[in-house]
């Protein structure tokens, strides 16, 4: 979207996590799972819903098909209230049900036994809510284009999907495949993730679109797009093959389109496909559909509203003119396809895992075109966006996610981890290896961190805690006395440890320093001049008063 352990570990943990904000049941019942939601994994979906414009009423149904993974008699699902529910069908039968908030809880007319595959049925109708501001808030836009046909989109991260179809909605769960079918009036198309595998025209004047997703997929991501759509095709000789480029444009924006997405998207592609390793959606392809918000990371259906402008709306948001030569929704909700779509958070308080490594992703593709210091620099400027207004991690189990500084701090924390490993080799290793070990699924800040530990060799826990679980960064203080250098870390993170690059003369050469919470020395010889670098490691350096 747009704009880790040892005991010490846990209890630092335990204790920034621990604030002082009241969550209600409502946000239990979303961001918890209770029994009666991790007792059942969900294998398929398949979604059809019919969406009447002109009334803003979408009416339809979800096929639920899961696994059980203890005895069960009752689960939950999720369906927010605004939206009705007409009856649930289990083996042709109409089962009971009762609603507690937007939670849904279903009652089986007998025992299911561990390791069953079973489903159900809901049926649902009602009008949606409508987003004030897409993609910032949840829901529904309903728009036109110049012609004054209708434009239609969705987008409900951290919202929920379960603002507009019913669903376990919650991260940890994606089905492995799914259909999507979205009824839309006759002269419209809607595009959704996937490939199209057919087109039905109904008896009322309604045609439907049949998507099918032949991988994982996390339920905000799931998405429909509906307009008077113009398209063009294009393919990318990647690392698995031939991927199918599929674009969906307003038909007034046509040549634009072609001229934009021509220029972007093939090296964005085969930038991330170096650092990360194949595009994780080979099947079902790429997609770009014009919507009428900035943009959402929708798998293989990437959301594109960024009005055919270079950087952010024409703006950079590194201010140092090294973002005004690409698209910035192109380049970030790409990245997505990899961090986000394909490594996904279990739980929305490691949002940081998206966005961190998505904003980080940009100056990696800088570093492709103009050179890794270009890149560094790039990620440098980013830091005038960072707040550091509270961790970066949110609390769990409440559907909450952390600070808005997910997106440039952790770009930053990434870049001083790089910097730390010192070699670039084994860190683009890392990266892809973070794709290919844990895509497909979803995973924790603990997972990744692990991860990261192992394969660098080196415990950098104690950084990741500091810049993600509480809001200040690490402060460098530095005493000089004569050729005598005092400096010492101050953090909130004990036994904090981070290893600094420092050099001695403005074109001398980089080496480490390993300083602590307390005070150690080094001896300068005479002209030498204590420099660290804070390009790459974004800290506060303090110089303190013999």
């Amino acid at each position: 979207m747009l704009f880790v352990f040892g005991c010490t570990s846990f209890l630092s943990n335990a204790q920034m996590l621990n604030r002082r904000v009241e969550f209600s049941r409502a946000d239990s019942l979303r961001g918890y799972l209770s029994d009666t939601r991790s007792s059942y994994d969900i294998n398929y979906y398949h979604l059809s819903v019919q969406v009447d414009i002109g009334r803003k009423f979408i009416s339809g149904s979800n096929l639920f098909r899961f696994t059980v993974l203890k005895d069960i008699k009752r689960l939950q699902f999720d369906l927010f209230d605004h939206l009705t529910i007409r009856r649930i069908v289990y083996r042709g039968i109409e089962l009971p049900f009762s609603r507690e908030y937007n939670a849904v809880f279903i009652d089986f007319p007998q025992t299911i036994s561990k390791g069953s595959i079973d489903e159900f049925t809901v049926f649902y109708d009602g009008n949606p809510i409508i987003a004030k501001k897409a993609p910032w808030d949840g829901g529904f836009v309903f728009s036109k284009d110049q012609a004054g046909n209708p434009w239609v989109a969705v987008a409900c991260q951290g919202f929920g999907a379960s603002s507009w179809w019913p669903v376990k909605d919650h991260q940890s769960d994606e089905p492995d495949s799914m259909q999507i079918s979205v009824s839309v009036p006759a002269g419209l198309m809607d595009v959704s993730n996937g490939r199209l595998r057919s087109v039905i025209n109904q008896s009322d004047g309604y045609v439907q679109y049949n998507w099918a997703v032949t991988y994982p997929i996390n339920s905000y991501n799931v998405s429909l797009n509906i307009a008077d759509y113009a398209s063009f095709q294009d393919n990318f000789d990647g690392a698995n093959g031939k991927l199918t480029l599929d674009y969906y444009v307003l038909r007034e924006n046509l040549e634009q389109a072609k001229a934009q997405f021509e220029a972007d998207v093939k090296p964005t592609l085969s930038s991330f496909e170096n650092w990360f390793g194949p595009y994780p959606f080979y099947r079902d392809g790429y997609k770009l559909v014009e919507t009428p918000y900035l943009g959402m990371e929708h798998q293989s259906a990437v959301a594109y509203g960024n009005k055919y402008m270079k950087g952010y709306l024409g703006d950079d948001l590194s201010r140092t003119g090294l973002g005004l030569s690409w698209d910035y929704i192109i380049v970030h909700e790409t990245a997505h396809e990899w961090w986000g779509n394909n490594v996904t958070s279990k739980d929305i308080a490691d949002m940081w895992i998206h966005e961190g490594f998505g904003s980080y992703a940009e100056g990696l593709f800088v570093e492709s075109r103009e050179g890794k210091e270009a890149g560094a620099t790039y990620i440098k400027g980013l830091r005038r966006n960072i707040r550091n207004n509270g961790p970066v991690i949110g609390p769990y189990d409440v559907n909450k996610e952390g600070s808005g500084d997910m997106y440039y701090k952790g770009a930053n924390l990434l870049q001083a981890v790089r910097t730390i490993i010192d070699d670039d080799f084994k860190w683009r290793n890392i990266l892809r290896g973070l794709n290919k070990e844990l895509g497909l699924k979803t995973t924790t800040t603990e997972e990744v961190v692990n991860y990261i530990n192992t394969k660098a060799g080196k415990d950098l826990t104690n950084v990741f805690d500091q810049y993600l679980r509480f809001k200040d960064i690490p402060e460098l203080e530095v005493k000089t006395a004569g050729n005598l250098v005092s400096y010492r870390w101050k953090s909130d993170v004990q036994a904090f440890d981070m290893p600094l690059r420092i050099k001695f003369k403005d074109s001398g050469d980089w080496k480490f320093i390993r300083p602590s919470s307390e005070w150690k020395r080094l001896t300068l010889k005479p002209g030498q001049k204590f420099i660290p670098d804070t390009d790459n490691f974004y800290i506060k350096y303090t110089k303190l008063q013999s």
